[in-house]
């Protein structure tokens, strides 16, 4: 049987049954269940603020606009940022008209805290971390060197739904953490994301610019049930960003079960470690000691990857790569050759199948092909 990269694991009759609440209710869009969702998610992680949305993507391009606005950030600033992301990351910046400028990565794979402060000038507004796989890398660090230098900190969260460091999910030291439940994430839904502001105003506006600038929501009127419900104010020019009650239906069930999916992953990814220690001309991603890890991705480096990934495709098994360094896209070739470590690394990273279906007897199969044909 063939061996997927990524399948989602839903609690198929339990998300029905929150759906099914939505629509005999006859409310699916902003409203009981949204709300819901955005308090059991402060609840897990302790985070003062949340609020739904429709993905990771548009809560990171509010989190620029709206620290922007705020510390009167202008067209052209900078943001520091990784090229070793999914490419959204990187297009949020743009669309504020900010300027992305790459740092490197270290043998985590995320933002190299020493190539960050290289790449700081008197433009430099904020540093965008991107905790990929669910790692952290040297975080702390980069905490202490935004605050050092008086910069925002922007954390894209988007694998890290579970991380935790000394017990807390990450994000609390963050001016804003964005979270993804994209349908392959460990928090899977069919596309829907968290923004957490540490700031209250920010929450506020946020939730204000993410339903067209309306400064009442259509679940609050509603619910206020007096003669005025219709009576509301436009502040400002805003998206349609929110998120939606089918969408919190299912995040509601798959938070039940994230704590429990994501020691899963860690076993998957201890099997994988142990079956791999000895494999010559394999690389693994060093593990972060004090870490427990949301483990959405286990990669390793080989330097035959695309060799590799055929092999595996002729044994029905179908890795992934995360990802392609950026200054390899047309758009953003004006960074090439300006971070050997990620280039090298998108050369040579190779994600393995990581779900909730991938047993023990796989991982064995999987690291002994892996094994036998990485050179």
């Amino acid at each position: 049987m063939a061996i997927q990269l990524f399948v989602p694991k839903f609690r198929v009759d339990e998300c029905l049954a929150e759906i099914r609440e939505c629509l005999e209710k006859g409310w699916t869009g902003l409203g009981f269940k949204t709300v819901a969702f955005e308090e059991d998610w402060k609840a897990y992680t302790s985070l003062p603020y949340a609020h739904f949305l429709s993905s990771n993507t548009v809560g990171l391009q509010l989190a620029l606009e709206i620290l922007g606005r705020r510390l009167g950030w202008e067209a052209g600033d900078e943001v520091i940022a990784t090229p070793l992301t999914f490419v959204s990351s990187n297009h949020a910046i743009v669309y504020n008209g900010l300027t992305p400028v790459f740092a490197d990565v270290d043998d985590t794979l995320c933002l190299d805290p020493q190539s960050i402060r290289e790449r700081i000038t008197d433009r430099t507004r904020a540093v965008m971390f991107v905790g990929l796989g669910g790692n952290t890398g040297k975080y702390a660090e980069v905490v202490k060197l935004c605050r050092e230098k008086g910069i925002a900190l922007i954390l894209d969260a988007a694998h890290m739904a579970g991380t935790r460091v000394g017990g807390r999910q990450v994000g609390h030291d963050a001016d804003v953490t964005v979270f993804s439940f994209q349908a392959v994430k460990n928090l899977p839904t069919a596309d829907s994301g968290m923004i957490c502001f540490a700031d209250a105003q920010d929450d506020e506006e946020v939730r204000k610019l993410s339903w067209l600038g309306i400064n009442k929501d259509t679940y609050a009127r509603t619910a206020s049930q007096g003669a005025y419900k219709w009576m509301y104010d436009v502040e400002r020019v805003g998206y349609k960003f929110h998120g939606n009650s089918i969408m919190a239906a299912i995040g509601l069930v798959q938070l039940r079960y994230l704590d429990q999916d994501n020691a899963y992953r860690r076993q998957l990814a201890q099997w994988y470690r142990q079956y791999l220690a000895g494999a010559s001309h394999v690389r693994l991603i060093p593990m972060q000691p004090g870490i427990e890890s949301a483990t959405h991705l286990f990669q390793v480096r080989v330097s035959n990857r695309d060799e590799l990934m055929l092999a595996l495709n002729e044994n029905e098994i179908y890795p992934g790569v995360h990802y392609r360094d950026n200054t390899e896209y047309t758009m953003y070739k004006f960074g090439a050759g300006t971070c050997p470590n990620a280039a090298k690394a998108s050369s040579e990273i190779l994600s393995l199948p990581m779900h909730m279906g991938v047993t023990h007897a796989e991982v064995q199969r999987i690291a002994a092909l892996i094994a036998q044909y990485a050179k």
